[in-house]
């Protein structure tokens, strides 16, 4: 058992390396629902109430490669039915790669940028 640990600091935003920050940002801004509080040609931010989420434009960006290769972290979103979610996510331009672990407990997902992030029930 662990115990609790005074916190040092706060997590203030999750940043999200991309190509294009302010249609990624909308995309986002569609599935969490929040209010997108800064928009230019190199960054975007997303209050979506619980979490913040940052947008930054990086020259020569490449899409994580899915499975393996160059993910390092992804989102967990919680929904309230898959298979509805799923179709929703799709017609905003997300993707669904072939490789689905977790046996249908979650669902694998890309954003149009190509970054991975899971949906569960």
């Amino acid at each position: 058992m662990t115990t609790h640990t005074p916190a040092i600091a706060d997590i203030s935003a999750h940043v999200i390396d991309c190509a294009r920050p302010a249609p990624l940002a909308e995309f986002y801004r569609s599935v969490l629902g929040g209010r997108i509080t800064h928009s230019d040609d190199d960054s975007a931010y997303l209050d979506a109430g619980q979490a913040q989420l940052s947008f930054m434009r990086v020259e020569g960006h490449q899409a994580p490669a899915w499975p393996g290769g160059t993910k390092q972290a992804h989102l967990d979103l919680k929904v309230a039915d898959l298979e509805t979610a799923t179709k929703e996510l799709l017609d905003l331009g997300a993707t669904k790669p072939d490789f689905q672990p977790g046996a249908g407990e979650w669902i694998v997902l890309a954003d149009p940028e190509g970054h991975v992030f899971c949906i569960a029930a």
